[in-house]
């Protein structure tokens, strides 16, 4: 019973990178498949909202969720936004952790706390609790160019299973507009999820 109660629910963390349209897209493509989400924003996060997409996200969790609700016109029951301080929240611990977690985008500061432990807010610490689990973690690291640190931090959590899924979108399937892009990387997630999809064309067809 345990097993099928994590199944239907995903925690999707929005760090500070650029490229907040692939975490936003991913979120309302999980809630219409009937996916329970579970949303963190960083406060970096909301200000890339705001600069990339012209979206003033409300300051409270409650608010933004009944404003991403509607906007997405989801099941209320299905989404849940958490503040990057409420350690309350059910991802914040193993014992209530969802089955997988995806950081989209993942900064560069993001990835290098989560590839050293740390927990200094909510998304590094549900991050921590994904690993400690042996639970499924993927992340989508938006900077160009990368450096050593990056690469060094990549490799250490590839070689501890975490997924590492750079926003770096295909061009096979001839793109028309910049959501054919993003659907494109938000196609590979749901893959890497195991979640069946249609979003974006696949090779050869």
């Amino acid at each position: 019973m345990e097993d099928r109660r994590r199944q239907d629910r995903v925690c999707v963390a929005i760090s500070g990178a650029s490229g907040a349209a692939y975490g936003l897209r991913l979120v309302e493509v999980l809630l219409t498949a009937g996916v329970r989400v579970y949303l963190l924003i960083s406060d970096a996060a909301r200000v890339v909202c705001r600069e990339e997409l012209s979206l003033e996200l409300p300051n409270t969790a409650e608010a933004a969720t009944r404003f991403l609700n509607e906007r997405f016109g989801a099941d209320p029951d299905l989404l849940s936004v958490y503040a990057q301080d409420d350690w309350l929240s059910p991802v914040a611990s193993g014992s209530n952790a969802a089955q997988a977690m995806v950081v989209c985008p993942c900064s560069g500061g993001t990835l290098a706390a989560i590839a050293h432990g740390l927990s200094e807010n909510l998304i590094e610490r549900a991050a921590d609790v994904m690993l400690k689990e042996g639970l499924k973690l993927i992340l989508v690291p938006r900077e160009s160019p990368v450096s050593t640190i990056h690469l060094e931090n990549m490799l250490k959590l590839a070689q501890m299973g975490v997924r590492i899924l750079p926003a770096s979108p295909g061009f096979y399937h001839h793109p028309q507009k910049i959501e054919d892009l993003v659907d494109f990387i938000v196609a590979r997630i749901l893959d890497q999820l195991g979640l069946p999809n249609r979003i974006a064309q696949r090779w050869g067809e």
